[in-house]
């Protein structure tokens, strides 16, 4: 036997259907469709179509609304931070500054959202100083227990309301907390 005598075994390579050459073919005329309708047709099926019936994105109601100005962070738990700084093999150092441009060097992050948010989820033992665009309190909390420092860029607005109503926003530092402060209604 020689290489240019090998083959398949009988039936492992099936021939394709011609279509649509003859009545005697079995295929011929209308090819396997049946006669007239949308599926006869050629070209590509409109998406979402269901034979003339209301389709059910148009049955089911709209909801919400899509914020043109919303912020999407990365997120880092305290966990994968303090495994990414005990591998030998990673850039980050304890005690370098680690901002966003080290977490990206680290490949801890992509780069491609509004900022950075550190959650407490994990334990962090090294002294770090982190400066990221928000961080959740437990995770400053942890990040100071160890010694460390946690800065946020991303400022948190106050607000202050008369009767239910919001009435003035102040920005406040970046580590505070929301401040809600009620005052009595004015009589008029």
């Amino acid at each position: 036997m020689k290489l240019n005598q090998l083959s398949d075994k009988l039936g492992a390579r099936r021939t394709r259907k011609r279509l649509g050459r003859g009545i005697g073919s079995g295929l011929g005329k209308t090819s396997g469709r049946g006669h007239k309708g949308f599926k006869s047709r050629s070209g590509s099926r409109v998406k979402g179509f269901e034979g003339g019936q209301m389709p059910i994105y148009r049955r089911l109601p709209k909801f919400g609304f899509n914020n043109p100005s919303r912020k999407e962070y990365e997120v880092i738990n305290l966990g994968r931070l303090q495994a990414a700084i005990d591998s030998d093999s990673n850039d980050l150092n304890a005690g370098d500054k680690i901002d966003e441009t080290a977490l990206k060097k680290a490949g801890l992050i992509h780069g491609k959202k509004d900022g950075v948010r550190i959650l407490g989820n994990g334990d962090i033992k090294t002294k770090i100083d982190i400066i990221v665009s928000g961080a959740s309190s437990s995770a400053i909390a942890a990040v100071e227990k160890a010694g460390g420092s946690l800065t946020t860029t991303v400022k948190k607005k106050a607000v202050e309301r008369q009767g239910g109503r919001k009435i003035k926003t102040k920005n406040q530092g970046a580590t505070e907390d929301l401040e809600v402060t009620e005052s009595p209604a004015v009589d008029s």
